[in-house]
């Protein structure tokens, strides 16, 4: 099974729109936190990526499904999962929960590019093998 990260968070005025409830877009937010989260757990920095390695993540696609609102002061539970990892790009299936109930699901494709011409780029080889450990056996390799 692969490798679930968990990342708590909690909503604050600011992500929240005029009726209270989390703004939908700041989902996004918090799933790029997240994802931020377990690439450091994966002993990956991002500012040190681009420095050492000459590469950076970008998202290349995201899709999110909303099931029920989130609203100020929630403790929330955000979840990244790696699906399939690529010579090129990693796709994520993440989930916000308020306690065991789903408020919304996403999947997020990243791609590895150059950090000077940003064209799409392999992920190198050491980055790539923290990634598969991390993200567990089970995770297909596309």
């Amino acid at each position: 099974m692969p490798e679930v990260f968990n990342w708590n968070i909690r909503v604050y005025y600011e992500d929240t729109d005029a009726g209270g409830i989390v703004f939908y877009a700041n989902y996004l937010k918090f799933f790029e936190r997240a994802r931020t989260e377990w690439l450091r757990h994966a002993d990956i920095g991002q500012t040190a990526l681009a420095q050492d390695s000459g590469v950076m993540f970008v998202v290349k696609s995201a899709t999110l499904d909303y099931a029920s609102p989130a609203k100020m002061d929630d403790q929330l539970r955000v979840t990244a999962m790696v699906e399939k990892l690529g010579r090129a790009s990693i796709q994520f299936f993440q989930q916000c929960w308020r306690g065991d109930e789903l408020l919304c699901s996403s999947r997020v494709k990243v791609g590895c590019v150059s950090s000077d011409a940003v064209k799409p780029c392999a992920i190198p080889a050491a980055v790539f093998k923290k990634i598969h450990t991390t993200a567990g056996h089970a995770a297909s390799l596309a």
